[in-house]
């Protein structure tokens, strides 16, 4: 069953205007800190993606690295600093998404590896209502930090405030809510 291979959700990930300064706000109001990077340093030339870490939870903010990205400034115009995408491990993902699509999901991208020097992941792109998608997350061949590509976060362990702050103790992400317009809620129950 699909319940058995979905394991938890891994991360969300937010668009927002600027990933360093919206990723350093979480940290310093919400007790997260910062884990790894992505950007110019390590290979990508469009995005750049700075992940922050509490116990279990991870957001990742992405900003694109040049102004003339549209998909970005297409979604950021629509919805401002937001959720794009929420994440869910899965142990076997050419499973689920067959699953999903057998059930009618449409499927944004279909099962694609990443490999770098700690393994493969496995992901996959089903779309939600709305703007929103879940991407799955098979990490079951990767040791690496946290997907391919990535490196630890420069300020990791290096801001002396964070340090001073007290312990903020959230653990885990037990659900998350997607909001709709006033007068949608039908059209959504139907989708």
């Amino acid at each position: 069953s699909i319940g058995k291979s979905i394991q938890a959700f891994d991360h969300a990930t937010l668009w927002v205007s600027n990933a360093l300064q919206a990723s350093a706000w979480f940290c310093l109001r919400f007790g997260f800190e910062p884990f790894a990077y992505r950007g110019l340093e390590t290979g990508s030339r469009d995005v750049v993606s700075h992940v922050i870490k509490q116990n279990k939870i991870f957001f990742v903010f992405q900003s694109p690295l040049l102004p003339d990205n549209q998909e970005f400034g297409q979604h950021i115009t629509r919805h401002g600093d937001g959720v794009k995408d929420i994440a869910f491990t899965v142990d076997n993902i050419e499973e689920v998404v067959e699953q999903a699509r057998a059930k009618g999901g449409k499927i944004v991208k279909d099962v694609w590896t990443e490999t770098d020097e700690h393994g493969s992941v496995k992901m996959a792109c089903i779309q939600t209502y709305g703007d929103t998608t879940h991407t799955l997350v098979d990490r079951t061949a990767y040791s690496g930090l946290f997907l391919p590509g990535f490196q630890e976060h420069p300020m990791k362990n290096k801001d002396p405030l964070l340090e001073k702050l007290p312990d903020v103790k959230l653990d885990f992400i037990d659900h998350i809510v997607g909001n709709m317009p006033d007068n949608e809620m039908e059209n959504t129950t139907k989708w």
